[in-house]
């Protein structure tokens, strides 16, 4: 499945196709591995204590996973963040892109109970929630809404030092004109729980 310099063990790993591989270790993961696209990169996120010879042997066999269910992303922002676990992955991948690492949630997820917002965060604990609702969205519109709670952590109201944040994620505007066109659609008859309103700020 991967191609690998067996006189280096630390040569980046590629897939079959020449996709690179990255291996992110996280201190938060005790026994979870997970493997996901990203920006065109295969990504597998495992426990930090992982030894060496535990890293290569779950890299082989999520890459096969990968593999086997056919889902290559091949353009940035293109896969949809299924689990609460890739979300939350996903979500330090944006903070470390467009805002230097520097919004760290404690817990990213998606809820079902958010019909009047697309997004919220709670600056005091760190925690940010997903209308589950966005799901269904392109994924640009997605990493919109979590860099716009990302950058609540950061400054809670939305002042000019907080749209300086949100617009360093370069599809601001077309995200934010497509959830107001979805607003519109709404307030036209589609039923309201389907597409929520976006909040303030979005």
């Amino acid at each position: 499945m991967v191609r690998r310099s067996a006189a280096d063990a630390d040569v980046p790993l590629v897939t079959d196709d020449g996709a690179p591989v990255v291996v992110r270790r996280s201190a938060r993961r005790r026994r979870t591995v997970a493997a996901f696209w990203e920006d065109g990169k295969a990504v597998v996120a495992i426990p930090a204590s992982f030894t060496k010879s535990q890293e290569r042997e779950w890299v082989h066999r999520m890459l096969a996973k990968l593999k086997k269910q056919g889902e290559r992303r091949s353009g940035p922002g293109s896969r949809r963040p299924a689990t609460d676990e890739v979300l939350a992955e996903h979500a330090a991948h944006l903070s470390r892109t467009y805002l230097g690492g520097r919004a760290v949630p404690t817990s990213v997820r998606w809820v079902s109970n958010q019909n009047s917002r697309w997004g919220s965060a709670t600056p005091a604990d760190g925690t940010i929630r997903l209308s589950n609702k966005l799901q269904s969205m392109p994924q640009w519109v997605i990493d919109y809404v979590l860099v716009h709670e990302l950058a609540h952590l950061l400054v809670a109201g939305h002042n000019a030092d907080f749209w300086k944040l949100v617009e360093s994620y370069p599809e601001t505007q077309r995200a934010k004109a497509f959830l107001e066109g979805v607003a519109f659609a709404t307030s036209r008859g589609l039923p309201p729980d389907s597409n929520p309103a976006p909040d303030s700020g979005a």
